[in-house]
Parts: structure tokens; C-alpha cells; sequence
């Protein structure tokens, strides 16, 4: 079994000046056999070095990883039947793109035959039939790293890691290796961790998201929970491009309903039912943060709706189908996604704007923490 855990690990780094960075603090982890974990968070918030803990690239400051039943802590890399894909491929300009692929297994002895039979499989997986015999300086920025991507193949490891693998990838091809990462996932059902810094890449790959934020996991759910249901403001704001709108205000309860007005006199006054936020009666007076997706903030005609507000359009951004607005509430400036595109949308123009009220987030600023 490929299960994979890690117990209270911690990674220190010595700084020059003396003092120590620590890039992981007390991190815990299971992931079961065949399951596809993602790890992400902005640079610097530990991802990579798990990873490469994991891998054994890193030593493991305190705690202990486990592979199945057995500790990897004192086990070398080499030794520890996993495959790992960064973005920089590293393979051997001198060598075909066939010799890239069969090295490691030629490291480890194995026939030619078995080895030719692991190369012609790994090359119809990653689609590189045709390049066997190819030189790697001849081969597109993707061909390459599909080669790197075949030379983990051809170990079948019992865990596949991926640090930043496409990182060094424009937008198009960045889109194709993920298509080619997820036809892999379902081909070979194996245990992946995969560690990236794109938001975007983590929602369209992960069927469980880590949100990491230095070194500490944030939120750990499967991917519709993190980006609907976000455990906190850096997770929210994190996930999503653009990113969610963050309104400060304050709160009254009336009847059934709260209401929310945004702070200095801004435009965004909402009534939101009560039976939704339960909890916010207790924040009543009190500073609160909503929090709004631009996709669900649209352009309407309906200005005394209890869930519309008036904007000045600042700046119009059109993306073909749909248009991002640059909005001025006059206390926040915030972004829409209008599904209608840019039609009959100025710039400099005040406009009127409806919420979807069962998408809304309030958020207690002190503690940065969702209230649900």
C-alpha cells in the first residue's frame, strides 16, 4: 500500500545572519493509497519542502514520515520507491529522449528487455512515439517536460511527487500538462502529492486541496468545499482568480434579517437572512468582513433590490465571453466578472449591481476566520 503520512514534521533552515526560518512548523498529514492530494499556497508557504521531504531531497528537522508502515526518516532517496517531476527536467542533452527514459531503470539493472517494454509504454502515455529517437535540445519546452514526465513513469514508483512541474510552461502548454497530469491520475490510479503555486492549476487538478500558508495548513477539503465553503480570508482570497472581494463593514440584526452596511458611508447595503449566518448576531456592532466572488456580482436593473448596490465603473476589462469591472463603491473598489461580457458596459458610468446572497462570506477581521 502507497499510504503516505506525516507526523508533526517540522523543517528548519539556518539563516546567515544566525537566526533559523522555519519553513514547516508541526505539519500532519494521511494520504491513502491511489489518492491525489494538491498542496498550494503562495511562494514561501512550505509546499516544496514538504515535498522534498518526502522525497528525502530534505531533512526533516523534527517528526517523522511515514511510507505505509515504514519510517522514510533514515531511508536515502534513492531507496525510498517514489518518482518526483520538478519544472526544471534536468535531462541529459547527449543522451535520446529514448536513453533519457530508460536511465533510471539501467541505474537499477534492469534487462534490456524490460526496459525497452517500460520505455514503449511510458513513451504512449506521455505521447512522445514518434521522439524516441530525437535529441532533447530538438524538442518544444513541453516535449520536454513530458520526457520527465516518462522517466517517473518508467520506475512505477508507489508515489509520484510533483514540485512547480509546469511552472516554466506558458499558459497553453501549462493547460495541456494538466489534461496529460489527470489522463495519468485515471490510467494509472497511483498516489499523487502534487505541489504548485497557481491557484488556478489546484482547482483544475486537485480532488483534495491543502491551502498551506507559512508552513501551516490552512484548510484541508476536497476542492468545491475549499473554494465555496473557505475556512478563513488568506484562503478565500487565495483561491479564486480573480480573487473574492473583501467589503468591510458593520452588521444590525432586523427581524429575521441582518443587514449589512459597508464602512464610510460606501454604497453596499444588504439584507442577508439570518437562518444563514446564525452566528452573526453575536458580531452585531462589532467590525465585519463580507466577502464577495466577482462572479457573483452582476450588472442588473434592479436598484431598490434587497440585494443590489450602485457602482461606478472605474475600468472595463473585456475576456471575449464575460468582462471584468473594475467597480468604486466609494469605500472599496472591487471587481466583477460580468457574465454579459463588456455590451453596453462604460467606463466612468454609475450602475447598478445585484449579489447572489447565497454566495455570500462574512469573515471576523480579528481572527480572519469564516463565520458560518
Amino acid at each position: 500500500m502507497a499510504n503516505v503520512g506525516l507526523r508533526n514534521v517540522t523543517k528548519i533552515y539556518p539563516a546567515k545572519n544566525g537566526a533559523e526560518t522555519t519553513a514547516v512548523h508541526d505539519f500532519s498529514l494521511d494520504i491513502q493509497d491511489r489518492e491525489f492530494v494538491v498542496l498550494t499556497g503562495p511562494s514561501g508557504s512550505g509546499k516544496s519542502s514538504v515535498v522534498r521531504m518526502i522525497a528525502g531531497l530534505e531533512e526533516i528537522s523534527k517528526g517523522e514520515i511515514f511510507l505505509g508502515d515504514r519510517c522514510m526518516n533514515d531511508v536515502a532517496p534513492k531507496d525510498r520507491d517514489i518518482a518526483l517531476v520538478v519544472g526544471n527536467h534536468a535531462l541529459y542533452p547527449r543522451m535520446s529522449v529514448y536513453d533519457n527514459l530508460a536511465f533510471p531503470l539501467a541505474l537499477r539493472k534492469f534487462s534490456k528487455t524490460e526496459i525497452k517494454k517500460r520505455v514503449t509504454a511510458a513513451a504512449g502515455i506521455v505521447e512522445l512515439q514518434q521522439s524516441l529517437e530525437s535529441n532533447p535540445d530538438s524538442l518544444s519546452a513541453e516535449e520536454r517536460q513530458r520526457v520527465a514526465l516518462g522517466r517517473a513513469l518508467v520506475r512505477q514508483p508507489k508515489v509520484f511527487l510533483f514540485d512547480e512541474p509546469f511552472a516554466n510552461l506558458d499558459a497553453t502548454e501549462r493547460t495541456r500538462m494538466r489534461a496529460q497530469v489527470k489522463k495519468l491520475r485515471q490510467r494509472l490510479m497511483a498516489t499523487i502529492i502534487y505541489a504548485t503555486s497557481d491557484p488556478i492549476e489546484a482547482m483544475a487538478l486537485a480532488e483534495r486541496i491543502l491551502v498551506m500558508n507559512k508552513g501551516v495548513i490552512e484548510q484541508d477539503a476536497d476542492s468545491a468545499s475549499v473554494y465555496n465553503k473557505p475556512a478563513n480570508m488568506f484562503v478565500a482570497g487565495f483561491l479564486g482568480s480573480p480573487p473574492m472581494n473583501f467589503i468591510r463593514g458593520t452588521i444590525k440584526v432586523d427581524g429575521d434579517s441582518i443587514l449589512f452596511s459597508e464602512t464610510e458611508d460606501g454604497t453596499v447595503k444588504l439584507r442577508l437572512a439570518i437562518s444563514d449566518f446564525p452566528v452573526a448576531k453575536e458580531f452585531v456592532g462589532q467590525p465585519v468582513v463580507l466577502g464577495l466572488r466577482p462572479e457573483d456580482i452582476q450588472i442588473t436593473q434592479a436598484s431598490k433590490a434587497s440585494n443590489a448596490f450602485a457602482a461606478i465603473v472605474d475600468l472595463v476589462e473585456p475576456l471575449g465571453a464575460t468582462a471584468d469591472l473594475q467597480l468604486q463603491t466609494g469605500a472599496h473598489s472591487i471587481v466583477s466578472r460580468n457574465r454579459e461580457g463588456n455590451d453596453k458596459v462604460e467606463a466612468g458610468h454609475r450602475s447598478e449591481f445585484e449579489v447572489d446572497l447565497g454566495k455570500i462570506h462574512l469573515f471576523d477581521p480579528a481572527s480572519g476566520c469564516r463565520i458560518t
